[in-house]
């Protein structure tokens, strides 16, 4: 059973930082992507960062230069760095696990097309 779990989020003051993780259980994939989603309410969710098993990383133009996706796979958790946090940010954040890597991980990939998504973390900036 594949679970993603994330913590992290929280109420900051605008300018701040904040670090999510995803910690993730149950899958053993060779290839696989890895993304932070994040959804404010009356939104459609927006794909912010993505990793694929070689490292390779994509951002949305939102996140680029303030936000660093990152990975341990000894210890299979996800993290995203938020620096400079505005509070146009503020949303839930998710995290999600996909087969397929390439072309195929970025953050135009849609929600949906992960196998494995987490239930979110709040992030409120003020």
């Amino acid at each position: 059973h594949v679970q993603l779990v994330e913590s992290g989020g929280g109420s900051v003051e605008s300018g701040g930082s904040l670090t999510l993780s995803c910690a993730a259980s149950g899958y053993a994939y060779r290839r696989h992507c890895k993304a932070w989603f994040r959804q404010v309410p009356g939104r459609s969710r927006e794909g912010i960062a993505a990793i694929d098993s070689d490292g390779t990383t994509t951002y949305a133009d939102s996140a680029k230069g303030r936000f660093t996706i990152s990975k341990d796979n000894a210890e299979n958790t996800l993290y995203l760095q938020m620096n400079s946090l505005k509070p146009e940010d503020t949303a839930m954040y998710s995290c999600a696990v996909g087969l397929g890597g390439g072309d195929s991980c970025s953050t135009s990939r849609q929600w949906t097309t992960f196998r494995y998504r987490g239930q979110g973390t709040q992030v409120t900036v003020s």
